[in-house]
């Protein structure tokens, strides 16, 4: 049987940890051994292993996620016919949304990691990693873009979230539910997703920091006005309560903040589409966006941040483009 050709790049986080010196887990499993752990992979695919970084996954910076985009391009041009990724879970919902704004091939690209390390009894890493081979080899992952595969669910980068700290059901997509699971290794899928623009990469990456903070009860703005002081942020997520709301201090210095670079709405909600046309109070959704606020949109603020961050990096800082990238994302696109 002619099996398809998979590479894992492993990026180190729980799945690659076991005892360290002088205390508690650290990332040191290749590739090669979380792959010598499952032999059942080599029934469903040709699989190559690539060390490609050895890192906790807080450690990871976009200079990781833009080099691997990169590398995926180049592997997929000599034929590869999907890719897997291993990481920590503690930011795959960001760095699968990266991806997923940065890949624009139909080859199958899923990102998998582990909620239990290789030392405690029910590891969960093997089986995670065999689920994730059996979707990048599947011909339905195809044209999906980037995919987070966990406890045998397949879940869209753009719409999953970490919900818990340890346990093995700990992902979820509370907007719209999963898009699929496996079945005795085989992939049902549930639903397909429209398509958005990608991020056209530069070969040179501009330097760009984005703050990301929350709104809170009696927030008077002084967080928003301290950062802008700061003068070392190229731009502003902020989330926003409920449907996009903030207080009348809040509101004035974002407004502010919006003079001088782009600041997006989201919501602390973490599901639901940020409003624009309900509230017309000060500091509604309908006062922000007239103060020059971007709306998010579906997404929720971490990811909305990583969008941000990847537009300064690659396209530069104009408003109009901004705004119209965002625009892929709200609630009006089909």
């Amino acid at each position: 049987m002619d099996l398809p050709a998979v590479t894992i790049l492993s990026l180190g986080g729980t799945i690659a940890m076991t005892q360290g010196e002088t205390g508690g887990v650290v990332p040191t499993l290749t590739a090669e051994a979380l792959v010598g752990a499952v032999p059942q992979l080599q029934q469903v695919a040709r699989v190559k292993a690539q060390s490609y970084r050895q890192l906790p996954s807080a450690h990871l910076r976009f200079e990781d996620i833009e080099a691997l985009a990169a590398s995926l391009r180049h592997l997929a041009g000599a034929g590869e016919r999907g890719f897997v990724i291993t990481q920590g879970t503690d930011t795959i919902d960001e760095t699968a949304f990266a991806l997923d704004c940065l890949y624009d091939l139909d080859v199958p690209l899923v990102v998998t990691g582990a909620m239990r390390h290789p030392t405690l009894p029910g590891a969960d890493g093997p089986a995670n990693l065999l689920a994730a081979v059996q979707v990048a080899a599947s011909p339905a992952a195809r044209g999906l873009g980037c995919l987070v595969v966990m406890n045998d669910e397949v879940h869209a980068a753009r719409y999953v979230r970490k919900l818990n700290t340890s346990r093995p059901d700990a992902f979820a997509s509370p907007a719209c539910g999963r898009l699929g699971w496996l079945t005795e290794g085989r992939l049902r899928l549930a639903s397909r997703l429209p398509d958005v623009p990608r991020v056209v990469s530069s070969p040179q990456p501009r330097p760009a920091q984005v703050a990301l903070l929350p709104a809170c009860l009696d927030d008077p703005g002084d967080m928003v006005r301290a950062l802008l002081a700061a003068h070392a942020f190229d731009g502003l997520v902020i989330q926003a309560a409920g449907g996009g709301h903030v207080t009348a201090g809040l509101a004035d210095a974002l407004e502010t903040a919006a003079r001088s670079m782009p600041v997006v709405l989201a919501s602390r909600t973490g599901s639901g589409d940020v409003l624009s046309s309900t509230y017309g109070y000060t500091g509604s959704e309908i006062d922000l966006l007239r103060r020059g606020l971007i709306r998010a949109g579906l997404l929720d603020g971490h990811k909305a941040r990583v969008l941000l961050t990847l537009l300064l990096r690659h396209q530069g800082a104009d408003p109009g483009a901004i705004a119209q990238a965002f625009q892929a994302w709200s609630n009006d696109h089909p």
